[in-house]
């Protein structure tokens, strides 16, 4: 087992500044290269020590920010435009990102935190969740059309 500092959000692992235990494999090859953590030392205590603190001193501002943005987003459906064949299937997915990239400037939503419970291969409409904060989350409708 590996002992790292989180520098990111992992879904279903922790925040940022969470010391975690994982697999070796899994610190090594997914999350140190990909920067979502840093190996833990004991100098790296002052690093988790100074996450901590600006997490607690953004939290309030980022709740009252996250419940704003959780009611613009529910107060309207995003429209994803897809190419689609004949049938209404789509050529592909709709990712997290074009579901992103369609909410704009809504809300700033990191693509990592929007969780679809199924694959989006049709036209269509869907509901996704999109964590907004870890006490805010917003359940949006996501209506599928084709492209033009």
């Amino acid at each position: 087992m590996a002992k790292v500092i989180l520098t990111h959000e992992v879904h279903g692992l922790g925040i940022a500044g969470d010391v975690v235990d994982v697999k070796d494999g899994y610190a090594r090859n997914y999350l140190v290269p990909r920067k979502l953590a840093t190996p833990w030392s004991a100098g790296a205590e002052k690093q988790i020590d100074g996450l901590r603190k600006a997490r607690r001193a953004k939290e309030i501002e980022s709740i009252e920010g996250a419940q704003a943005a959780r009611d613009a987003l529910q107060a309207n459906e995003v429209v994803v435009e897809a190419k689609a064949g004949e049938s209404g299937r789509l050529f592909g997915a709709v990712t997290p990102a074009d579901i992103a990239a369609a909410i704009g400037d809504r809300a700033k939503v990191d693509k990592r935190r929007i969780h679809v419970a199924q694959p989006i291969k049709a036209l269509g409409e869907y509901t996704v969740s999109v964590s907004l904060h870890d006490e805010v989350s917003a359940t949006v409708a996501v209506k599928v059309v084709a492209a033009k």
